[in-house]
């Protein structure tokens, strides 16, 4: 719990009494909960664009086992396994407010969830693999189907094309038949991204993106730029590596989020940004059943109990590993 904005010193293990889930709400048992740089550590540090009321608990993506039902719950039932389906959670019939910044989340041993959200888990899927599918997999799909329409031959920037969202990315770029830069920036980074199925790949802290973009590409540029960051330095370096008519896609600005944009490059070379968060229910299911079937591999990088979540933190704040950071309560 933190009571106060700041370092990861203000978090805190507190006993509170444990909640009890209202109307269409059930109560999980949390198994596990991942750690997000802008959702988790942005948010601690009362940096998060929209205002977060103390005390809170973080944690916007648990998974675990239906242990009660709220009045009213027809989908759920005591024991389901389930993972979270959108970050967006009802509270009744009052307004949407999301799991994590506007409730407390999943930094917990028991959340209530209302039981739209609380999406089933496939039996032969483990609770570490389902919190990490859950969280990234059906934005990664919905932004290479939906957003990108990606076919094959295309070509595809994947920007942090090791971490949680971009990893899956570069997957699901895959599945289409794309061709896949994977930008990162280690050397080490770029080949696990290399070994998920991108065969291309850039280390954007010792190469020139652009111009290695470039080369790839036979000067054409990529169709798509996949770009979570919003480094202000690699921003404009990934902008002015799309071919006219391409795109800029994001869901993300850890590094940011104020970057430089060249607008004689937007409206001269007819280029489309894109910023969006949306998936939908057929989404997750194609996202479990690929992970099920074994056709995604996530990436999870350290396994902490959530009396380590200082640092877990840490970890995740200095962009150490490849991968995800999961706590178990």
């Amino acid at each position: 719990m933190i009571r106060e904005f700041g370092p990861a010193d203000v978090m805190r293990l507190e006993e509170v009494p444990t909640p009890e889930p209202g109307p269409n709400e059930v109560l999980v048992k949390v198994a596990a909960v991942s750690v997000n740089r802008t959702l988790d550590i942005i948010v601690r540090n009362g940096k998060y664009p929209r205002p977060v009321k103390l005390p809170h608990v973080l944690g916007v993506d648990p998974t675990g086992t239906v242990v009660a039902l709220g009045a009213n719950v027809t989908k759920r039932k005591i024991g389901d396994r389930v993972c979270i389906s959108s970050r967006r959670a009802a509270r009744g019939s009052g307004p949407m407010v999301m799991l994590g910044i506007d409730s407390w989340g999943g930094y917990a041993e028991y959340v209530p969830l209302h039981e739209d959200i609380a999406h089933p888990i496939p039996d032969d899927l483990d609770f570490q693999t389902a919190t990490v599918v859950a969280r990234h997999a059906p934005l990664a799909f919905n932004l290479v189907r939906a957003k990108a329409q990606l076919k094959e031959g295309d070509w595809a920037l994947v920007m942090g094309a090791a971490g949680g969202l971009g990893s899956l990315i570069v997957q699901a770029a895959r599945f289409y038949g794309a061709n896949v830069i994977a930008a990162a920036g280690a050397d080490s980074r770029v080949e696990v991204a290399r070994e998920l199925g991108a065969q291309h790949g850039i280390n954007y802290r010792t190469q020139d993106l652009t111009a290695e973009v470039m080369k790839l590409t036979d000067k054409r540029g990529v169709d798509v730029v996949f770009e979570n960051i919003a480094d202000p330095d690699l921003f404009p370096k990934a902008l002015a590596s799309i071919r006219r008519g391409g795109k800029l896609l994001t869901a993300g600005a850890h590094g940011g989020p104020i970057v430089p944009l060249n607008v004689s490059l937007l409206y001269m070379n007819g280029l489309s940004v894109i910023g969006t968060t949306e998936h939908t229910v057929e989404d997750v299911a194609a996202a479990l059943d690929a992970a099920t079937q074994k056709r995604l591999k996530v990436l999870i990088d350290k396994v902490l109990p959530l009396s380590e979540v200082r640092e877990a933190h840490r970890i995740v704040d200095s962009r150490e590993g490849a991968g995800k950071v999961l706590l178990i309560p």
